[in-house]
C-alpha cells in the first residue's frame, strides 16, 4: 500500500513507542488476570458456597430426620408394648421419644428454613405423627396401667395404618434429604473440577503471558538494541560510511536515527579535521622551514654580520684614539657617535641571538637547583649590586627540571632590572620569594624602584619596547621579552603585579617539569656549533 506521492504507508502500530506497547501490553496482561481471577474468586466462592450447604445443611437434616423417625420408632414401640401388657416400664421410651421429636422437629425447622420443600416435607411428617398420636397413641398412652389397655386391641388396625402413614411420610422425607444431598455432592465435585481447571488454566495463561512479554521484550527491544549495539561497534571499529537501520519502536527507531545522524556528523568533522590537519602538516612543513631560515639567518648574523661590524667598531676606535684631538671637535662628536653606535649594534645583534636560541638550542633539561643558579647570578651582577649598594633578600628556592642555561638567564635579567631601575637617591631593595601553587612554583621578584605603571604591564614583555631612553637607562629592550619567552618555554606564566605600587612586584611560575620535549635543531652539527659560540 502507497498513500500520496508514491510514500509508503506507514502503519499505526509502527509508530508505537516502546512505553506505548509497555502500556497495552500490561495493560491486556491485566485485564486478562484480572477476569481470570473473577472467574477464580467466584469458583471458590460457589464451592465454598456448595461445601457450606452440605456439611452444614443437607448432611445434618439427613442426619437429624433419621434421629426423627428413630424417636417416633421408638413412640410406636412404646406404645404398643404398654398397650398389649399394660407395663409402665413401655411407656418411658414413648415419653422420651416424644421429647426427642420435639427437638428434632426444631431442629430439622431450623436446617430447612430455606428449602420450602423440606419444610413441606416436615409437615406432612408432622402431620401424619399427630393424626397418629391422637387416634391411637394418646387414648392408649391414657389407659390405666397394670392390665393390656381395651383400646390397643379395638384400634389396633386403624393405628397401624395411621403409622403406616408416618412410615411413608418419614421415608418421603428421608429420600428427598437423600437425593438433595447427593445432587449438592455432584455440584461440589463439578465445581472443584471446574476451579482446578480455571485455576490449571490461569496458572498457563500467566506462563505464557510471561514467555509472550520475554518473545516481545526479546523482539522488540533486545533485539533492536543489539542490533544497534553491533552497528555502533562497527563504526566504532572504523567503518564511518556504515549506515544504521532503524529498528523496532518508534523511540527507538528514532534514536537510531540521532545515532546515525551522529555519525554523518562525526563524519563530515572527521573529513574536516583531516583536511585541517592536511593543512596543519603543510604548515608544519612551512613553519620548519622558516625554523631553518632564521637559524641559518642567526648563524649568518653571528659570524657574516659581526664580521663587518667588528672592522667598522676596531677601526672608528682606532681613529679615535690616533686623531682624537687633532680635529676640530665636531669631528670627534662623529667619531663617537660612531663608535657608540658600532657598541651598541653589536649588543644588539647578541641579544638578539640569544632571544631567537631560547627553545631552540638551550634545550638541556635537567634537574636544576635554583639556589645554585641565584648565587652564580648574583656573582655576575655583583659590581653592579655593589655599585648599587642593593640589598637582596632570598628565600629557599626549589630543585627543578628545567634548562640551566635558561635560568640564569631568566634571573640575571629580572635581578638587572631590579638593580637598573632603581630610585635615584634610594638604594635597591629586593625582595625573592617562592611557594607552591598547586602543580606550579610561583616566583616572585619585588623592589622599591621606579616601578611599572599599570598600563605598561604587558607592554614591558614586548621586544624592542622601551619605557625609557637609551640615554635614560641603558638595555636593548629584549630582556623582559627573553624572560616571558624562557617562563612560557618552561610552561609558567610572567606578569607584572599592578596593584604593589612600592616600586615593581614582578611574578612568573614554572612547571616542575617540562611540559614537552623540544625538537632538535635543523641546522647541522658544525653549523649549530658555530652559531652558538660566535662571539
Amino acid at each position: 500500500m502507497t498513500g500520496e506521492e508514491g510514500r509508503p504507508r506507514v502503519g499505526a502500530l509502527s509508530t508505537w513507542t516502546t512505553r506505548r506497547w509497555l502500556r497495552v501490553g500490561v495493560a491486556l496482561s491485566l485485564a486478562i488476570l484480572a477476569l481470570l481471577g473473577a472467574t477464580g474468586a467466584w469458583v471458590l466462592s460457589r464451592t465454598a458456597t456448595i461445601s457450606k450447604d452440605l456439611v452444614d445443611v443437607r448432611s445434618p437434616a439427613l442426619t437429624t430426620a433419621i434421629r426423627l423417625e428413630t424417636a417416633i420408632l421408638n413412640q410406636e414401640t412404646g406404645i404398643r408394648g404398654y398397650g398389649l401388657t399394660g407395663t409402665p416400664d413401655f411407656i418411658s421410651p414413648y415419653r422420651r421419644g416424644l421429647s426427642e421429636q420435639k427437638a428434632n422437629e426444631a431442629r430439622l425447622a431450623d436446617l430447612l428454613k430455606g428449602d420450602p420443600e423440606g419444610r413441606k416435607d416436615l409437615s406432612a411428617v408432622q402431620e401424619a405423627v399427630a393424626r397418629w398420636q391422637e387416634s391411637f397413641a394418646r387414648p392408649v398412652a391414657a389407659a390405666p396401667p397394670g392390665a393390656p389397655s381395651p383400646l390397643a386391641g379395638e384400634r389396633a388396625r386403624e393405628g397401624k395404618k395411621a403409622f403406616d402413614r408416618v412410615r411413608n411420610a418419614l421415608n418421603g422425607q428421608q429420600e428427598r434429604l437423600r437425593a438433595e444431598r447427593a445432587r449438592a455432592r455432584d455440584d461440589l465435585m463439578a465445581t472443584t473440577a471446574m476451579r482446578n481447571w480455571v485455576f490449571a488454566s490461569i496458572g498457563a495463561l500467566i506462563v505464557l503471558l510471561t514467555a509472550l512479554i520475554f518473545e516481545g521484550l526479546r523482539r522488540g527491544i533486545n533485539r533492536p538494541l543489539e542490533q544497534l549495539g553491533t552497528e555502533a561497534r562497527t563504526i566504532a571499529g572504523g567503518e564511518f560510511d556504515h549506515d544504521i537501520t532503524p529498528t523496532g519502536p518508534a523511540d527507538l527507531r528514532r534514536l537510531s536515527g540521532e545515532i546515525d545522524f551522529m555519525r554523518r556528523r562525526l563524519v563530515r568533522e572527521l573529513a574536516f579535521s583531516e583536511e585541517a590537519r592536511l593543512r596543519l602538516d603543510a604548515q608544519a612543513a612551512e613553519l620548519q622551514r622558516s625554523n631553518a631560515e632564521l637559524e641559518q639567518f642567526a648563524y649568518v648574523a653571528s659570524h657574516d654580520l659581526q664580521e663587518p661590524l667588528r672592522k667598522v667598531s676596531s677601526f672608528t676606535q682606532l681613529l679615535q684614539r690616533r686623531y682624537a684631538g687633532q680635529l676640530d671637535a665636531r669631528a670627534d662628536q662623529y667619531i663617537d657617535f660612531a663608535v657608540d653606535g658600532a657598541n651598541r649594534m653589536q649588543v644588539l645583534i647578541n641579544d638578539l641571538l640569544d632571544f631567537s636560541r631560547v627553545g631552540r638550542l638551550h634545550n638541556a633539561h635537567k634537574n636544576v637547583d635554583l639556589d645554585t643558579v641565584l648565587a652564580r647570578t648574583l656573582s655576575t651582577l655583583s659590581v653592579a649590586i655593589e655599585e648599587a649598594d642593593a640589598t637582596i633578600a632570598l628565600d629557599p628556592l626549589p630543585t627543578l627540571v628545567a634548562d640551566p642555561t635558561q635560568m640564569g638567564m631568566l634571573w640575571q635579567n629580572l635581578l638587572g632590572n631590579a638593580v637598573k631601575f632603581r630610585r635615584p637617591g634610594t638604594p635597591p631593595e629586593i625582595r625573592v620569594t617562592a611557594e607552591r601553587e598547586g602543580e606550579l612554583w610561583r616566583f616572585t621578584i619585588t623592589d622599591n624602584g621606579i616601578g611599572i605603571e599599570p598600563e605598561y604591564a604587558d607592554k614591558v614583555f614586548v621586544i624592542f619596547q622601551r619605557l625609557h631612553t637609551k640615554d635614560a637607562y641603558s638595555g636593548s629592550g629584549i630582556g623582559l621579552a627573553m624572560c616571558k619567552k624562557i617562563v612560557e618555554f618552561h610552561g609558567g606564566t610572567i606578569g607584572v603585579d599592578p596593584e604593589y605600587r612600592e616600586g615593581a612586584r614582578i611574578t612568573f611560575t614554572l612547571a616542575p617539569e617540562p611540559p614537552e620535549a623540544i625538537g632538535p635543531s635543523t641546522l647541522p652539527e658544525a653549523t649549530r656549533s658555530g652559531a652558538e659560540h660566535a662571539p
